[in-house]
C-alpha cells in the first residue's frame, strides 16, 4: 500500500524529528535530522472529511484576534487585567509578555492560532503521576511569557520575539482532531505559559471536550482573580509550578510575586475539581535551604492538604543562570524526605534516574503501587483507583490499567490528510 493510499485510510503524517523511540534529548534529535512517517490511527474517523486533508502548516501573520480581560484608564492608556503585572499600554505597545498589544481601542492576542510546534510525550512529563498515568499527550505552546525567570529552561520559546518561532497554524478544532487521530488523551498547554494565550487556550479545550479529549496547563499560576476562574472551568488538570517560597526569589530570578501564585492553588484546591499537582524545580544555593522547604511544607500541607502530589525537579544550567552546578540526587532525595515528613502523601523527584523517589506507594500500607523509572512505568498495583493489598483510595484520575505509551517524545508538524 502506497503512502497515499494509507493516509486515504485514516494516517496522520508527521515530520518526525529523530528516533520516535528515542528518550527525547534534543542535541541528539537534531543531529538525527528529519524523517517523514505515518503514524497509525488509534481513533480513526472512517470518512474524515475531505476539508480537513489541508495541512495545518500555513504562513503566519500576526493574529488580531480580540483580547479579553482589560480596562480603558482615564488618562487614556489600556490595562491588561489578566496577570498581576496590569500592564498599562499606549497605542502599538506591548504588554511583559509580548504577546497581548493595545491596537487602536482595544487588547489583541497576536498568537492566537499560532504555535511554536506540536509534540507527543508521555503525560509524565508534564509531569503529572496521577492523571491518566501511562498515556500520550499532544503539547503544545506559543511564544512569550508573563514571568521573566533567569532560570528559564525553554528560553528559546517563551523568550521568542520573532514569528519564525510560531512554525504552525492551527484551529481550535483541527488541534482536537489531530490529538485524536494521534491516539493522545489529552492535549497539554505547555513549554510557554498558556495565562498568556487564555483565549486560545480556552478555546481549545472547548473543542477537546467535544471530542472526547483532556485539557491541561502546564503554568505558573500567575493569574488574577477575575481570569482565573474562567481559565480553569475549561481545564482537566493542571500542574503548577511553585518555583520557590520567598517573595525575594521571585522578585529577584523571576520578576515576580509569590502571593498570586499560592492563590492560584487555593483556588485549585478549594474551589474548583481541576486535578492538579506541583512543581519546585530545585536550584543549588537559590531555593533547596532546609529552612525555606520546611515553611514550604508545611504551608503545603495546611493549604493544600497531604493528597497534592509535589514534584522536585533537577536543575540545569540554562538561559541567564549558567552559573549554578546541576542539581545533586541528593537535594532532591531530602527535599522528599522534609515534604513527607509534612504528612504529604505523594512527592516525587525528577529529572533523575530514582525509582523509590519515582514511584508511587500506598499511603496506607506502604506497598509499591505505580513504579517509576522517569517516565517508564513498571509495576502496576492499583485496582480501580486502590491500592490492591490494603484497598486504600488513590488520590488522582486513573483507569483500569496503565497507558503503554512509555517514554517516547514524538516533535511532530501536524498535517492532516
Amino acid at each position: 500500500m502506497s503512502s497515499w493510499e494509507k493516509s486515504k485510510v485514516g494516517c496522520v503524517l508527521v515530520v518526525l524529528i529523530g528516533n520516535p523511540d528515542s528518550s527525547g534529548d534534543k542535541k541528539s534529535l537534531k543531529k538525527r535530522g528529519k524523517q517523514e512517517i505515518f503514524l497509525p490511527v488509534y481513533s480513526c474517523v472512517p470518512d474524515f472529511p475531505e476539508r480537513y486533508y489541508r495541512p495545518m502548516v500555513a504562513t503566519l501573520t500576526q493574529s488580531d484576534y480580540p483580547g479579553r480581560w482589560w480596562m480603558m484608564l482615564p488618562d487614556g492608556r489600556v490595562e491588561c487585567r489578566l496577570c498581576p503585572r496590569f500592564c498599562k499600554l499606549n497605542e502599538g505597545q506591548r504588554g511583559f509578555c509580548f504577546v497581548r498589544q493595545r491596537v487602536g481601542d482595544r487588547m489583541v492576542l497576536t498568537t492566537y492560532g499560532r504555535s511554536s510546534g506540536f509534540c507527543v510525550d508521555p503525560i509524565e512529563k508534564k509531569p503529572l503521576n496521577h492523571f491518566l498515568p501511562g498515556t500520550s499527550v499532544l503539547s503544545f505552546g506559543t511564544a512569550g511569557c508573563n514571568l521573566g525567570c533567569r532560570f528559564c529552561q525553554n528560553w528559546d520559546i517563551s523568550k521568542a520575539r520573532e514569528w519564525d518561532k510560531l512554525a504552525d497554524a492551527a484551529s481550535p478544532d483541527q488541534i482536537a482532531l489531530a490529538a485524536q487521530r494521534l491516539g493522545c488523551r489529552s492535549v497539554a498547554f505547555t513549554y510557554n505559559d498558556p495565562v498568556i494565550f487564555a483565549e486560545y487556550a480556552i478555546d481549545v479545550a472547548q473543542a477537546c471536550r467535544e471530542h472526547g479529549i483532556k485539557a491541561v496547563a502546564v503554568t505558573a499560576g500567575y493569574i488574577t482573580d477575575d481570569p482565573r476562574p474562567e481559565f480553569y472551568r475549561h481545564m482537566d488538570a493542571a500542574n503548577v509550578d511553585l518555583k520557590a517560597f520567598t517573595d525575594a526569589f521571585y522578585h529577584r530570578v523571576c520578576f515576580a510575586q509569590l502571593g498570586p501564585v499560592l492563590d492560584t492553588l487555593k483556588y485549585l484546591r478549594h474551589e474548583t475539581n481541576v486535578w492538579f499537582e506541583v512543581t519546585t524545580l530545585l536550584i543549588p544555593g537559590e531555593n533547596d535551604s532546609d529552612a525555606e522547604l520546611h515553611r514550604a511544607g508545611e504551608w503545603f500541607a495546611e493549604n493544600l492538604g497531604p493528597d497534592v502530589p509535589w514534584h522536585f525537579t533537577a536543575f540545569h544550567p540554562d538561559f541567564k543562570m549558567l552559573d549554578k552546578p546541576h542539581t545533586p540526587a541528593a537535594t532532591l532525595t531530602r527535599s522528599r524526605e522534609i515534604a513527607r515528613s509534612k504528612g504529604l502523601h505523594y512527592v516525587y523527584t525528577g529529572n533523575v534516574h530514582d525509582t523509590d523517589g519515582g514511584s508511587t506507594w500506598c499511603p496506607g500500607c506502604g506497598e509499591l503501587l505505580i513504579e517509576r523509572d522517569w517516565y517508564e512505568l513498571g509495576e502496576w498495583n492499583l485496582e480501580d483507583g486502590r491500592c490492591r493489598s490494603c484497598s486504600y483510595r488513590i488520590a488522582g484520575r486513573f483507569e483500569c490499567s496503565a497507558g503503554d505509551w512509555g517514554a517516547r517524545r514524538v516533535p511532530v508538524r501536524l498535517a492532516i490528510n
